[in-house]
């Protein structure tokens, strides 16, 4: 009995505080209040429910993706963003950041990454990552795409196993820097998308970072 009303007081707290954020948001204030109430509800459930600081966390990790962006707001989210994206790649001569409206799509040459027909980190991406997650972590708002390229040398079997395997070590360093998971998705395409002439550039990984809107 002491357990149903605590989780049917959380129920009702949860409403409360959406119709909260509900109303900050039509103040043009949905973003910060959004996230946070989000990230404060999710852990209120998590604890009730599971009892425990793991059931805590991962309830506020939910939570904080559950508030999204306002569309007024997603513009200057992106620009801030892109520009601390910039930042963290700006010594390296083998990514770029390139904007499509709202989405961030950053570039990373192949052999920067992996030596020839491996997937293994070369340990110049560790550092590099490790720069992108502290970006990708300061704007838990976005969701993630990270997609592995080849080029059109050998099966097209093989190089489509050869991308996702890539795409996959790309993911689990992300997360081992603290990204969270539910955020990511890895995706290997093989050599269906080339960009070029030049089987270099076709040789990539491209991370891609979508806005979570409102509603």
């Amino acid at each position: 009995m002491v357990r149903y009303c605590r989780v049917l007081f959380v129920c009702v707290l949860c409403v409360a505080m959406f119709g909260c954020a509900s109303m900050q948001t039509r103040q043009q204030k949905g973003t910060a209040y959004g996230a946070g109430i989000g990230a404060g509800v999710g852990a209120i459930v998590g604890q009730a429910i599971g009892k425990d600081t793991k059931g805590t966390l991962i309830g506020a990790g939910i939570g904080a993706l559950v508030g999204g962006l306002a569309g007024n707001q997603i513009g200057r989210y992106m620009d801030s963003q892109e520009q601390d994206l910039r930042n963290a790649i700006a010594a390296s001569e083998t990514a770029s950041i390139r904007r499509e409206q709202d989405v961030l799509r950053a570039t990373f040459k192949g052999e920067a990454y992996f030596d020839f027909d491996k997937s293994k980190l070369k340990p110049g991406a560790y550092y590099e990552l490790t720069r992108i997650a502290d970006v990708l972590n300061n704007y838990p708002q976005t969701t993630i795409e990270v997609g592995g390229h080849t080029d059109a040398k050998g099966s097209a079997s093989y190089n489509q196993q050869l991308s996702e395997r890539r795409a996959m070590a790309v993911k689990d360093e992300l997360i081992r820097n603290g990204v969270a998971p539910q955020r990511i998705r890895a995706v290997g395409y093989g050599e269906t998308r080339p960009i070029s002439s030049s089987d270099a550039a076709n040789r990539r990984v491209e991370i891609l970072i979508v806005p979570v809107r409102q509603g």
